[in-house]
């Protein structure tokens, strides 16, 4: 135990089953993420451009699912949730398997992307009740790092088995590891659940004009500003690394492969003992000091545009290792600011909105990261350091604005 608290391990007696789920959810994701327009190309006759434009649907169609999410929270409990927004993503991927029309693609990716946001809206909820009354940071550390480990393994998995042709598996195998995480949540015992009265309204009247109240929160709506403005720049591994690594830079594709592999791998063995080493820290001041080495990273990133050929690769390797530190250094503490500003009679709609600064960069990123990138290679990049820049002076204005625990 000793050795696990040295890494940032929090204590995980009577846990398992809940750091189980999430291993297994992330996964199933794993498997699955990157091969979703092949899957569709390959199994249905509908061209590429109708599928990409059924996802992009499926996407815009799932946005409100945050807010109705906390909501359920409110009502139901985290768990409770969670529970059914994995159940909700493996009818979903079964449906995979049937979907041969485009407005069946567009129902079944919907419901993907509706269990997906209603879980992991509902995953900081469950890291409360798992801390019970102790420090959640360790906790949103551990979680961190479990669903990187997955998406690692899991892609791997899922890149094999693409590879012998076996699309409709990996599918299924998806369905498969929701119900199984379901199961696993369905299992467990949290440390301590807040009493319904206490954390949970137990009916919806019992918090009439509830949103309105988030919305009337000033502090919270600046986190959640704040968050926006680092979803762009957390999607550059999924958006913008690749393409700038070969069309701009001329480098191999390997590279951004290879680059890719060390996100995940310096996540996964360095989430723990960053978050340990910084949780005397106020999280403000972590995510601040996060953002001010992303800026860095992205700042680096541009320089290379210009560089010698000799000095591109290092350059390479050391802007995405500032890169990956800034993300060890803000998630466990931005994850406790969620939670930590938010009123705990109405956290499940505080989440929701939470969540919703996510779900709306994930979906304006794409679009924005490369018409920046089609006027110019280091516009993306300087986008990036601009809002990182951004993030201390209003985190400094909301420690301000209220008392902020840690």
């Amino acid at each position: 135990m000793a050795t696990a608290i040295s890494l940032g391990l929090p204590r995980t007696a009577g846990q398992r089953p809940l750091v189980g789920a999430h291993l297994v959810d992330s996964l199933g994701t794993g498997v699955v993420l990157s091969f979703v327009l092949v899957y569709f190309v390959r199994t249905t006759a509908l061209p590429v451009t109708a599928v990409g434009a059924a996802l992009t649907t499926a996407r815009l169609l799932a946005l409100p699912t945050a807010v109705v999410t906390g909501r359920l929270i409110d009502r139901f409990g985290a768990r409770a949730t969670a529970v059914a927004g994995n159940a909700l993503s493996a009818l979903a991927y079964a449906g995979f398997l049937t979907a041969h029309q485009l407005w069946q693609v567009v129902l079944v990716s919907w419901l993907a992307q509706v269990g997906a946001v209603a879980y992991w809206t509902s995953s900081t909820g469950l890291v409360v009740l798992a801390a019970g009354g102790g420090p959640r940071t360790r906790w949103f550390a551990l979680v961190q790092t479990v669903r990187n480990a997955g998406l690692a393994v899991g892609a791997a998995l899922g890149a094999a088995l693409v590879g012998f042709g076996a699309l409709r598996p990996v599918v299924a195998l998806n369905a498969g590891s929701y119900l199984l995480a379901a199961a696993l949540l369905l299992l467990w015992r949290p440390a301590a659940a807040p009493a319904p009265a206490a954390a949970e309204p137990a009916t919806e009247a019992a918090t009439p004009g509830s949103y309105r109240a988030v919305l009337r929160d000033r502090r919270y709506l600046l986190l959640v500003a704040i968050n926006l403005a680092n979803v762009f720049g957390s999607l550059i591994t999924s958006l913008l690394l690749a393409v700038y690594v070969s069309l701009a830079l001329h480098r191999p594709a390997w590279l951004a492969g290879a680059l890719l592999m060390m996100n995940g791998l310096q996540v996964v063995l360095t989430q723990g003992p960053v978050a340990a080493r910084l949780e005397r820290l106020r999280p403000t001041r972590a995510v601040a000091a996060a953002s001010l080495v992303n800026a860095l990273a992205f700042g680096l990133f541009a320089l290379l545009a210009a560089a010698p050929g000799v000095a591109v690769v290092a350059g390479l390797f050391l802007a995405m290792f500032l890169y990956n530190l800034a993300e060890t250094m803000r998630t466990p503490f931005a994850e406790e600011l969620s939670v930590d500003l938010a009123d705990p009679r109405l956290r499940g709609r505080y989440l929701g909105v939470y969540q919703l600064s996510w779900n709306v960069g994930q979906a304006v990123a794409p679009g924005l990261l490369t018409l920046l990138l089609g006027h110019g290679a280091v516009l993306p990049w300087l986008f990036l350091a601009v809002t990182a820049l951004a993030q201390p002076p209003a985190l400094a204005l909301l420690a301000r604005m209220g008392n902020t625990a840690h």
